[in-house]
């Protein structure tokens, strides 16, 4: 759709082609590649896990055997892995993928498959796609999925190069406007999804530091209750819980922040846009992008401030969204996201081998 709305439009990237990339990225966030991993060098990192680690060490010292001592700093990572709720956050990107797919990719590809083969602006045509989008705000309601999808149609149709990329532009901050709004409550839930229990964290360590069956198990339980090191392991493990759940969410954060592009440059959408903007796009006169700029872009002439500091926080992303026409004229967007050989492996209904 990336290529054909292209091909339609004049040739430059559209929202089909950012959300190309920013849908590769997301792929690994659902399959939780490198996530575990992350998590695990964060884990390695912090000074207050250790010391945490050392408080838990120090209450269980007379009651478990050395060599589970000896390896409670692995332990208590393996502990973390399996509490941190990781597949929240995989479910929730997975979801907010899907929403997308449901909706805008529909219009886009209806869009698309009307208007390809034509070659006269047809304002009564256009208008009657149009009327299949539902008029209001979103979430539910369509009304900048309409304009951009008639900006859309206008740049078909222009000469004008510089009116072109700036319709062009225009269309795609709507659309990212619209999808953005709709997709609040699963990048918020990805974002949020990390919750460490601290009661569950404490479980799984005892499963893991107390070895033995359950009744073993009980009587050391018991043995620590009455030497008073129970509630000495329930702090350092509420403690470490506090600690271990600001690591979760910075891991997933890392992997919603960035966006890798087809040169292997890798985008960290918490540092401000490295790139200029294209020549063409460098002064912008329409009225209608202006005025929408300045409600979501408050640095709509320069790319300083571009770094989003809080993802979950929709200003604060779509500031750093609009702002993407830095790339707006790379014709290496265009280019596919996956291998042919890749390619074919996914379409038999199989995960290629390797890095996606």
């Amino acid at each position: 759709m990336s290529r054909a709305l292209a091909g339609l439009t004049g040739g430059s990237a559209n929202w089909c082609t950012f959300a190309v990339w920013a849908s590769k990225q997301i792929g690994q966030t659902i399959r939780q590649e490198d996530l575990a991993r992350t998590l695990e060098r964060l884990l390695r990192s912090s000074p207050e896990v250790a010391a945490g680690v050392e408080l838990l060490v120090r209450g269980l010292r007379r009651i478990v055997p050395r060599d589970a001592v000896e390896g409670a700093e692995r332990l208590v990572r393996q502990a973390v892995l399996t509490t941190a709720r990781l597949d929240a956050a995989s479910g929730a990107a997975a979801r907010g993928n899907l929403k997308v797919f449901e909706e805008i990719a529909r219009e886009f590809a209806r869009f698309v498959a009307t208007f390809a083969g034509d070659t006269v602006a047809d304002e009564g045509r256009i208008a009657e796609f149009c009327a299949g989008l539902r008029a209001g705000e979103p979430p539910e309601g369509q009304r900048y999925l309409r304009q951009a999808f008639g900006r859309y149609y206008r740049a078909m149709f222009t000469r004008d190069a510089k009116q072109r990329a700036e319709l062009l532009l225009l269309a795609d901050i709507e659309i990212g406007l619209h999808e953005q709004t709709r997709l609040q409550p699963e990048i918020a839930a990805a974002l949020e999804a990390p919750v460490v229990d601290p009661r569950e964290l404490e479980r799984r360590l005892f499963e893991l530091l107390l070895p033995g069956n359950r009744v073993v198990r009980w009587l050391r339980l018991a043995l620590l209750t009455v030497l008073g090191r129970r509630n000495a392991v329930r702090i350092a493990g509420e403690q470490l819980a506090d600690h271990v759940r600001a690591l979760v969410r910075r891991a997933v954060t890392e992997h919603l922040m960035t966006m890798a592009l087809p040169d292997g440059q890798v985008l960290d959408l918490g540092e401000d846009l490295p790139a200029r903007f294209p020549p063409i796009l460098a002064e912008l006169s329409d009225p209608e992008l202006l005025a929408l700029l300045r409600m979501v872009d408050p640095t709509s002439d320069s790319l300083t401030d571009t770094a989003a500091r809080d993802w979950a926080d929709l200003p604060d992303r779509m500031h750093y969204i609009a702002d993407i026409r830095c790339h707006a004229q790379r014709g290496d967007l265009l280019d596919p996201p996956f291998t042919a050989e890749q390619v074919e492996v996914i379409r038999a209904g199989n995960r290629p081998s390797g890095r996606l």
